[in-house]
């Protein structure tokens, strides 16, 4: 494969770019560079078809994908009623959201060395027995203490198959038709995540909070059951070194800074169950010792997660405009529902409802944004998407107890709709840019980071949002006034944060081993 970037050096990523991964010890480089006997062709009868297999398998990992992702926001409206039906704190509901995420932190890190030790076949069927246990559990939880145990195995599950589905499609879909594979990605990792709280409103409204889980129960053992027969190995496997080192490091790293990151909104609410220097500070250190640690194993390719991927230019500026989107995308995620709620006065079945119409525009979008992708390049997609991302939020700080939700509705879509035309050109362009041998890093890296700014975007906005209502009360606004000036404050920094995605997108460039013949680098 061509290097990442044309004034990229490709010594500085410490291997050759064109070069077969490095065997492991005993096993020739002949034997290495062999392909498996389980994996297939990716494409068939020329370079525009996929191989028959190879579309089925992508398939099952895109539904299934969705369903697990859903679930990690599906929480968020049935809180109030939980805390009724448990007898518990708004705290310790939180902790069901929390526990998931921190999962998820914890668990992702790792698949970089999972996606290339064992099979796809394997960490499918694993990913979703996990899922489905965790899901029956939640679903026949007596209390609080069995319910968070299956959440926690959800998670454990769900943190395996979004890396698994983009590792897979980079391995087996050609360059030229990433965009719009990655358009169709792209459905599962932020659509997915947004109609979260529509569903379970809608559920709730009708249900008892169980059936959340009943109800997406069959779906995950119909996914289980298909992948067993359909799915098989598109990708091949080595044998790489564990890490203990490294998975004790990125345990504390990643799990004490999104636990950190989560306590910010409650700490600013006075919720907090520790006070918040001691899980950053570990966070902090930890993560400084998981970065030296990989520093030194990746020079001999044993790392757990490897960080020569931030050597590609591509990957780096990507990753500033992921981070930036992801945050805008969970702090609205969090803040619009409490607005709907705590300013307009609708309850939660209206509030997912409204928040409908932005998920399908996203939905509608990515697949299109996918196919402009392979024809375009990423920069005449990415450069006004940051723009229209921009505007939505500005347009934002302008809601009060007043505002029609017809312009709410609009503005949720047009946040959407520019999220839509940011989140494929960068996942494609991001993973694009790396050599293969880095595929698995580098989908590991930006999922984790996701779940951070996923967790950095709540804790901002909550924060932000709860700091402007008790300066409004304190200048003797009302309850409603004063929440809608929390809520102005939180999108008005949300706002000026998203300048920083603005100013990125100009410097977003299609990688030279992503392009068609005859295609200008873009």
């Amino acid at each position: 494969m061509a290097p990442a970037h044309p004034e990229q050096d490709p010594a500085s990523l410490s291997i050759d770019p064109s070069a077969q991964p490095v065997p492991a010890a005993g096993t020739s480089r002949r034997a290495a560079a062999a392909p498996s006997a389980s994996a297939a062709p990716s494409v068939s009868g020329g370079r525009d078809k996929l191989d028959p297999r190879t579309k089925t398998v992508i398939g099952l990992l895109l539904v299934s994908s969705f369903v697990v992702i859903l679930n990690e926001t599906i929480m968020s409206v049935a809180l109030p009623r939980l805390m009724a039906d448990l007898n518990i704190s708004a705290g310790t509901a939180q902790w069901l959201t929390t526990g998931f995420m921190l999962t998820m932190a914890v668990v992702i890190p790792a698949t970089g060395f999972l996606l290339q030790r064992f099979s796809m076949r394997g960490l499918f069927l694993t990913a979703m027995s996990l899922f489905s246990a965790g899901t029956l559990l939640a679903a026949l939880a007596p209390g609080f203490g069995t319910l968070l145990g299956g959440r926690v195995i959800q998670a454990g599950g769900t943190a395996i198959m979004l890396p698994l589905l983009m590792t897979t499609v980079l391995n087996a879909v050609p360059a030229h038709r990433r965009g719009q594979m990655m358009g169709t990605i792209s459905i599962v990792i932020a659509v997915a995540p947004a109609i979260g709280p529509t569903v379970s409103g809608i559920i709730l409204n009708a249900l008892d909070w169980r059936w959340m889980f009943w109800l997406v129960l069959p779906i995950a053992l119909l996914s289980l059951i298909l992948g067993a027969v359909k799915v098989q190995n598109l990708t091949e496997t080595k044998r790489v070194p564990f890490d203990v080192l490294s998975i004790v490091l990125s345990t504390f790293a990643f799990g004490g800074l999104i636990f950190g990151l989560s306590s910010i909104g409650e700490a600013a609410q006075g919720k907090e169950l520790m006070p918040l220097w001691i899980p950053l500070t570990v966070g902090v250190l930890a993560m400084a010792g998981f970065v030296l640690r990989q520093l030194v194993l990746q020079r001999t390719d044993s790392a757990l997660m490897d960080l020569r991927t931030f050597a590609s230019k591509p990957f780096v500026v990507a990753i500033v405009m992921v981070l930036v989107s992801m945050m805008a995308l969970f702090g609205c995620l969090i803040v619009l529902p409490l607005y709907l709620q705590n300013v307009l006065g609708l309850d939660t079945l209206h509030t997912g409802l409204l928040l409908l119409p932005g998920g399908a525009v996203m939905a509608i979008l990515s697949p299109i944004v996918g196919n402009l992708f392979d024809r375009f390049g990423p920069r005449p997609l990415v450069i006004p998407g940051a723009v229209v991302l921009s505007g939505a939020l500005w347009g934002m700080t302008l809601l009060t107890d007043q505002t029609p939700t017809g312009l709410v509705i609009l503005l949720h879509c047009l946040l959407n709709a520019g999220l839509g035309f940011i989140f494929t050109p960068l996942f494609t362009s991001a993973l694009g840019s790396l050599d293969k041998s880095l595929y698995s890093h580098g989908s590991a890296i930006i999922n984790t980071l996701q779940q951070l700014a996923g967790a950095a975007g709540t804790a901002v906005f909550i924060t932000l949002m709860t700091t402007g209502t008790t300066a409004a009360l304190a200048d003797g606004a009302s309850a409603v006034g004063a929440a809608a000036s929390g809520v102005h404050t939180a999108f008005f920094w949300g706002a000026a944060v998203s300048l920083v995605a603005v100013a990125a997108s100009f410097f977003v460039r299609r990688p030279t081993n992503e392009l068609p013949e005859g295609l200008a680098a873009h």
